[in-house]
């Protein structure tokens, strides 16, 4: 139970993240929803919100109360407001795709140009909400690991595979866990303390990046997560995560926005082990104009 609870929607998703392993699995399956959707959670009555998460409505009003509101109806307007603010901008949006849709006509140019308007929109979206802190501190785990695995199944496999394409350009010690002749938790059982996994999942989420996962949290290994939801397992064991929103359109989900972060990511590695080496070089070379001069002054 939380004394006061959140008063605005970013505070009650961050507290939803910091407590969800700690709330029943009912109430879990309730936060799941609520992340996943905060229209219907703002919009919906009490039935049909809870017919749609496949839970009672007391259910609910336990869920709000283990977050500190009063009941439901207290918790739904935090959805409300935050849905309220964004609506002009949602109104906007649904405008300007109706009329791209009524411009296009089925053409194939037209559905280019309906994919190139959602991965802007997807890419604005990464560029203003991932966190410079956690690029920061992926690049520094990716420069000091001593061996890098890359793990990602099927929607997710070409993000991992172009991570590991670049990583071996650079001269990186890495590997790409397939899975290839029913081995992959063997080969991921040679991962160290050193070394660092790189995993990308999205939903419906891999059981066999999970269970990666764990097994590199359990030797301590630091993992890289590339994902679409802090609440699912990967997310949870991550040393440091990216919530990543592909477009989608007509059902197809792009990956524009995933591969633009694994192209910053390796480009920053290759920019940080360059500087590493030219920093090597500089001290090699001090060191050995040193030892000329000494030579000389004994001649």
């Amino acid at each position: 139970m939380t004394a006061n609870p959140p008063q605005d929607y970013d505070s009650l998703r961050t507290l939803m993240s910091e407590r969800y392993e700690s709330l029943s699995k009912r109430l879990r399956q309730i936060a799941k929803f609520a992340w996943d959707n905060p229209t219907i959670m703002a919009m919906e009555t009490t039935a049909v919100i809870a017919e749609r998460a496949g839970v009672q409505p007391s259910a609910l009003i336990r869920f709000a109360k283990a977050f500190g509101y009063s009941g439901f109806s207290e918790m739904q307007r935090t959805f409300q407001a935050h849905v309220t603010a964004r609506s002009a901008s949602y109104k906007e949006r649904f405008r300007e795709v109706a009329e791209r849709e009524s411009a296009a006509g089925g053409s194939p140019a037209g559905m280019l140009q309906e994919y190139c308007e959602a991965n802007r929109d997807a890419l604005t979206h990464l560029q203003d909400e991932t966190d410079p802190a956690a690029l920061e501190q992926a690049v520094a785990l990716l420069r000091d690991a001593e061996f890098i695995y890359v793990m990602g199944q099927r929607r997710s496999f070409p993000v991992a595979s172009y991570i590991y394409y670049n990583l071996n350009h650079l001269d990186c010690r890495a590997q790409l866990l397939t899975g290839m002749g029913g081995m992959l938790l063997e080969h991921a059982a040679s991962m160290a303390p050193g070394d660092v996994l790189v995993a990308i999942s999205y939903s419906p989420y891999s059981e066999e990046t999970a269970k990666v996962v764990a097994a590199a949290r359990e030797k301590n290994v630091p993992v890289i997560v590339l994902t679409d939801s802090s609440l699912n397992a990967i997310a949870r064991d991550a040393t440091v995560f990216f919530d990543i929103h592909d477009a989608e359109v007509f059902s197809f989900r792009s990956l524009a926005a995933s591969m633009c972060l694994a192209q910053a990511l390796t480009t920053a590695l290759a920019s940080e082990r360059s500087a590493r080496s030219s920093n090597r070089g500089n001290g090699r070379n001090k060191q050995n104009g040193d030892k000329t001069k000494a030579r000389r002054r004994r001649k």
